[in-house]
């Protein structure tokens, strides 16, 4: 076997894979025994034929050999580029080549930079085809095992994703031997970096393990979690719950029931326990409140699976006993997370705690307990952890799940977490039970008092969400004061969030109760020193027209939305001209002739050429809202009386605005009205002007050419 440590070895060596064709002999074909000769095929076609093959292959051979000198390249970029390019080297090499002298060769550089690392790991999990197919798969395992125990977090990662894509090709035989076999190799070695890729291969090949193999790598599992090293323990940390999940997915009801599995479930628990202990790092105690997901997911499923198998009911209730106690165990981790030292072990039960609270809505006890503790958060010491809790508020209300309203006495808690699970009877717990999104609801006053504005913010993001959760009445009464609260804020921010939001809570409660509040607070956010507010408050003003109709215009917020053509910004002023176009298209011809025409005729008249420049700007958008006849009597007469302003600027803009309507009119309106006009601009002593109008008429002239 060639020295594969060198890659002129194998540049030497390469050969092409696909022989050049010989040339074929003159085919004679004949007839019923007949020596006439029928036809004769020339053997020159076949012979150039063999040529161009030849030459194809042997330009594939030279980029193969120019990937593999790059491969030895002194510059960093040329081997990234040539560990991309891996697949098209092994087309090169062949099957047998690769096997035995590319992926040797690739071993033995393992060495290499972290970028080139990552190239390698990507391009190995596309290498299969190359290998010579599915047989031969597991040789592409031995290059991927070094990289899963490099240092850099990423190879290892992509090393980790190549690595289960081939193991999806492998043999029953081979994913035993070799796959298996290589996380049993990782999990045992000295270097933690080779462990910690353990911990994530683990739950990927637990399913088809058999059970043997299956005690064995818990066991492995069990000991990485107790492993010396922090950062194996974190990984451990972040696949246990996949691993559980994977576990009763694989298994069922067997997990409890099967005398061989049985241990399964209260392992991994014991290890759940474990590792959100107080002891460990934070690091290792931030997977706690995701590890709670998996797990009430997977005991969520177990109650699913149970309900629709074959079970006899002895059996359904034991799984039922088996997940209660399974319940009861998990539920005051979550707890120990939410009053955790520290802040950034509550800020991610925070940020995950409406995963939490889908994933155990079914399970008997728990919604009390978990929406008790979710109540602390919201009042967390710690502003970040405050915010998070409260961007869940609307989804942990949307579960249809019934609590006890907050400090009733008969919830069953008598611990101080909150997490005991109350035995009373269906009848009796039924009776007092309130909708989750009616319990939260009474905290959202104590919220809008809150002293961080991003509290205020959040909540006015998805506070209005609880009204089609709460239905009128109680959105009236419990929803409405806090809203309009927010709305009277002393944040600009908490102010336009809560008017981005109002439309759910428009649609349940109606407009009148909201009018009287709702106007002042868009006036304040008019008037608003950050450019970037007045802007989002413009916005938004066509989504007030579409929810609250004509009648939530009167005349300070008509001025203002005119108004808004004279800001000191140009991006005010173009989104201004937008916002009277969305306006007329909404509310309709007849309304905007009545109510905004008459504004933006009296801005034409300003003092100031920008204010009429965005006049002329503003009228053109808004008669290409408007119908026909309406644009041509009202608004194309100002327009044309336009051109005669002293300012070019004006004058240009005036062109500009009849290449937008232009194309609403008829052709008698365009040949009778609109080209005498462009034709004295033509004449323009400003040149901007003449540019525009001819490039105006030149556009219109095509433009009704193909109309014709």
């Amino acid at each position: 076997m060639p020295d594969v440590t060198d890659t002129g070895t194998i540049i030497g060596s390469i050969k092409l894979q696909h022989q050049p064709l010989e040339p074929a002999s003159p085919i004679l074909v004949t007839e019923d025994g007949n020596d006439t000769t029928m036809m004769q095929i020339d053997s020159n076609n076949n012979t150039n034929n063999a040529a161009a093959a030849v030459e194809e292959d042997e330009e594939e051979e030279e980029d193969a050999l120019q990937t593999i000198e790059k491969l030895r390249s002194d510059d960093l970029s040329s081997r990234v580029e040539a560990a991309r390019k891996l697949p098209s080297i092994a087309l090169a090499l062949g099957p047998e080549r690769t096997r035995d002298e590319l992926l040797p060769f690739l071993s033995d550089g393992i060495d290499d930079e972290d970028e080139v690392l990552e190239a390698i790991a990507v391009s190995l999990g596309g290498l299969v085809p190359h290998v010579g197919g599915a047989d031969y798969a597991s040789s592409l395992l031995t290059p991927l095992e070094l990289l899963l125990a490099v240092e850099e977090s990423v190879v290892r990662e992509k090393a980790a994703a190549s690595v289960i894509a081939i193991s999806q090709s492998l043999s029953g035989a081979d994913y035993t031997r070799e796959f298996v076999g290589m996380i049993g190799r990782l999990a045992n070695k000295e270097w933690f970096t080779a462990r910690i890729s353990a911990c994530t291969l683990i739950a990927q090949a637990f399913p088809k393990m058999g059970p043997e193999l299956r005690r064995t790598h818990l066991e492995y599992f069990a000991k990485l979690c107790k492993d010396d090293v922090p950062m194996v323990r974190r990984i451990a940390s972040k696949n246990l719950g996949t691993l559980f999940y994977t576990v009763v997915d694989t298994l069922g009801a067997a997990v409890f029931f099967d005398k061989s599995n049985a241990n399964y479930s209260l392992t991994l628990l014991d290890l759940y326990e474990l590792l959100a202990g107080g002891d460990q790092p934070d690091s290792v105690r931030l997977h706690t409140t995701e590890n709670c997901v998996c797990f009430g997911r997977a005991m969520a499923l177990m109650l699913e699976q149970s309900s629709s198998s074959s079970s006899t009911s002895l059996e359904k209730e034991e799984i039922m006993s088996r997940i209660d106690a399974l319940v009861k165990r998990i539920l005051p981790l979550i707890a120990a997370t939410i009053d955790d030292r520290s802040w950034r072990v509550r800020w991610t039960a925070a940020s995950k705690f409406a995963d939490v609270v889908h994933a155990f809505k079914t399970l008997h006890g728990a919604m009390d307990a978990l929406v008790s503790n979710y109540e602390k958060l919201l009042q967390d010491p710690e502003a970040e952890v405050r915010t998070a809790a409260t961007y869940n508020l609307s989804e942990v209300a949307k579960t249809k799940a019934m609590v006890y309203p907050a400090g009733w006495s008969g919830a069953g808690s008598d611990s101080d977490n909150g997490m005991d699970i109350d035995d009373d009877d269906d009848e009796n717990k039924n009776t007092h039970r309130i909708p989750v999104a009616q319990r939260l609801v009474t905290r959202l006053v104590g919220l809008t008092e809150d002293d961080s504005v991003n509290v205020r913010a959040a909540l006015a993001m998805v506070a209005t969400e609880l009204a089609p959760l709460l239905g009128k009445d109680a959105s009236v009464s419990n929803l409405l004061p806090p809203m309009l609260l927010l709305l009277r804020d002393s944040s600009s921010e908490v102010r336009l969030n809560i008017i981005s939001s109002l439309s759910l809570l428009n649609d349940v409660i109606g407009t009148d109760l909201l009018h009287q509040s709702l106007l002042p607070a868009i006036l304040d956010l008019a008037d608003d020193g950050k450019w970037r507010i007045r802007l989002a408050v413009i916005e938004r003003i066509p989504l007030l027209a579409k929810q609250l109709g004509s009648e939530f215009f009167d005349d300070r917020l008509l001025g203002l939305c005119v108004g808004w053509l004279g800001d000191d910004i140009s991006s005010i002023r173009e989104a201004a001209a937008k916002n009277l176009q969305e306006l007329t298209a909404l509310l309709g011809t007849e309304w905007s002739v009545q109510n905004l025409f008459p504004r933006v005729r009296q801005v034409m008249e300003h003092p100031s050429y920008l204010r009429r420049m965005n006049a002329v700007q503003a009228t053109a958008l808004m008669a290409t809202a408007m119908d026909v006849n309406s644009a041509q009597v009202e608004v194309l007469p100002i327009l044309l009386e336009m051109h005669y302003d002293p300012v070019p600027n004006v004058r240009f803009n005036v062109a500009k605005g009849l290449g937008i309507v232009g194309t609403v009119f008829d052709r008698s309106v365009y040949q009778g009205q609109i080209v005498p006009i462009l034709t004295l601009m033509e004449n323009d002593p400003d040149r901007d002007v003449r540019y525009f109008a001819s490039k105006t008429k030149e556009l219109l002239s095509v433009s009704f050419e193909k109309s014709t």
